[in-house]
């Protein structure tokens, strides 16, 4: 398998202030792609990020689960790199708590940033990628879209929404060799991953084959085959230590 040209190409990655979004857009520059950073808090963190890449970026702000602000988002990466070809969405925030005593508003923002979110980035990214006839879309998800997960009933929802949505829009977008795949990581450090209760914690250490959480660079190792597989279409990608299998 060769490894996609990504000459002149542009990649969004969403959440690039966050440990995971960041190994990302790293791997993607050094594959040469010109990026558009997003945040929706944590300017800083994205603006020295982008100050520590080698090539041609862009630091955009939005919130994803506003459609307006996600189409502005995207107009701007246009006007400032181009066309964009490669989208990774990173970005995405838990508010736990069981369902009984979980308030409404808790709820219905984590659906939409996590879901409706995606839904705004991919509608928006799509018709340059129709057009160019070649694209990548992958949706971060979580274990917690694949197995249960007490207490977070809304973040699970929000995430195994996104997987069915991903083999949905894989399926319609084939034949103008736009793939799209969605990576599952694990526990691994990052500020989410950091709110989790001890207990919780290792308790999700001891479903893992290795014992020991993963590393944002391992997980984003992942983006490179979800570029290059021209016939990968429509999975699910768990770099989770084993986590979901047992």
């Amino acid at each position: 398998m060769m490894p996609q040209s990504s000459e002149g190409r542009v990649a969004l990655v969403t959440g690039a202030s966050g440990a995971l979004g960041a190994a990302v857009a790293r791997v993607l520059d050094r594959r040469g792609y010109r990026l558009a950073l997003h945040y929706a808090t944590g300017e800083a963190r994205a603006r020295e990020l982008a100050a520590g890449l080698g090539g041609p970026s862009t630091v955009v702000q939005a919130d994803v689960a506003d459609w307006a602000a996600t189409q502005g988002m995207v107009d701007q990466v246009r006007a400032e790199l181009g066309d964009i070809s490669v989208l990774v969405n990173a970005g995405a925030i838990r508010r736990d708590g069981l369902l009984v005593t979980q308030s409404v508003e808790d709820w219905t923002r984590t659906i939409a940033v996590d879901l409706t979110g995606t839904f705004h980035t991919c509608r928006a990214v799509l018709p340059d990628m129709l057009r160019a006839r070649w694209g990548r879309i992958v949706n971060v998800v979580s274990p917690a879209a694949l197995i249960g997960s007490k207490g977070q009933t809304a973040y699970s929802a929000a995430k195994a929404g996104v997987v069915g949505m991903t083999r949905s829009l894989a399926l319609e977008c084939g034949r103008s060799k736009v793939t799209v795949n969605a990576l599952s990581p694990g526990l691994m450090a990052s500020a989410i991953t950091s709110e989790v209760p001890a207990e919780v914690g290792a308790a999700l250490l001891a479903r893992t084959a290795f014992g020991r959480i993963g590393t944002p660079e391992e997980v984003a190792r992942g983006i490179e085959l979800l570029l290059d597989a021209d016939y990968m279409t429509g999975q699910v990608l768990s770099i989770d230590g084993g986590m979901s299998i047992a």
